[in-house]
């Protein structure tokens, strides 16, 4: 494991609703990403196959067929669109987190989740979004505590959260008390939203952070800004829309006292936001605080962490023994198969 290394957050946009090709850009900006002697790159939400922005912009039934066109685009572990990313994180000796929209093997069921892959092209883990945000609950299921975690990489103790889990202070705690070292922060471009255009960066910059100084990591948040094709697609499919607009995104790489150390870059041009990571920085912030030890109180607060996978369907045999079988199939069973 390194102590010092480089960190980049990808301000990029999807091929939009093209699960391929979008694989196919992240492995171009992974392999440019090594000729910068990056070591870590954290792609935005749901990368591939981008974010479904037209969901708070129709209503529910005009925007069935297109839901279920999503589904389409969504990408199973172990599928072709995931290797395409994990050759270029091997090929590149890179670690990769990826936001897809995750579709289950052989099921319908689709999640909001974060793919963590290791410089040597291994999947680490998928972290499946705990609490869909408003209607995107049109689209992905909830997941479960066996995804909240955090993974040992090349480059350190790495976990990750999507979007408005970072409202989850419980979530984010569940990460710290795991010793997470490097958070990955996934975002779609929310100041583009009708409301949130004055609003949407300033938020985003408290909660990340807050969230470096609470769990005394790294932040490197990563956000896509959606483009004149994002919005035509949306007007050509469903009927012009004036609730999403071009441009937006808000990425950065925050360090453990609360500091800017890259960024924040927003906007339309494509980049790679880039810093380097001394892990000895944490000491600093942990000899003032530290959330998972001096600084607790667990006779006053404490945690109530539960792990385990949320199966759909068990059956009790005649000697008693109980079998589960998950239909949604979980990341972790998709992992070990």
């Amino acid at each position: 494991m390194k102590n010092v290394f480089n960190a980049a957050a990808a301000h990029i946009a999807p091929v939009y609703m093209d699960p391929l090709g979008t694989a196919k850009k992240a492995a171009n900006w992974i392999e440019k990403a090594r000729a910068q002697d990056i070591d870590l790159i954290v792609f935005p939400e749901v990368f591939i196959p981008g974010f479904p922005y037209w969901i708070n912009c129709y209503p529910p039934l005009i925007q069935a067929e297109l839901n279920r066109r999503y589904q389409d685009n969504s990408i199973e572990i172990g599928g072709p669109e995931i290797a395409v990313v994990q050759d270029a994180a091997r090929k590149a000796k890179c670690v990769v987190v990826i936001g897809i929209s995750e579709r289950t093997v052989g099921g319908r069921t689709c999640y909001n989740s974060a793919v963590t892959i290791n410089d040597d092209g291994e999947i680490l883990c998928v972290h499946r979004k705990l609490m869909p945000t408003y209607a995107e609950r049109y689209i992905w299921g909830m997941g479960d505590g066996s995804t909240l975690s955090v993974a040992e990489s090349a480059i350190g103790r790495i976990g990750a959260l999507v979007c408005w889990e970072h409202t989850m202070n419980l979530a984010r705690q569940a990460l710290a008390e795991q010793n997470l070292e490097i958070h990955a922060a996934l975002w779609p471009g929310l100041s583009t939203m009708a409301g949130f255009d004055q609003i949407a960066d300033i938020q985003i910059e408290a909660m990340m952070r807050n969230h470096a100084l609470t769990a005394q990591c790294f932040v490197i948040s990563a956000a896509s800004p959606v483009t004149q094709t994002m919005v035509d697609f949306l007007n050509n499919e469903l009927g012009v829309q004036e609730f999403v607009k071009e441009g937006g995104g808000w990425s950065a790489i925050i360090q453990p006292f609360a500091a800017t150390i890259a960024g924040p870059h927003t906007g339309l041009d494509e980049k790679l936001v880039t810093a380097e990571i001394d892990l000895t920085q944490r000491n600093d912030a942990k000899l003032w605080v530290d959330t998972t030890g001096h600084y607790t109180r667990p006779d006053i607060l404490s945690l109530n962490f539960d792990q385990r996978q949320k199966t759909s369907f068990k059956t009790i045999k005649n000697n008693n023994s109980i079998d589960t079988l998950d239909l949604q199939n979980s990341a972790s069973d998709i992992l070990t198969e």
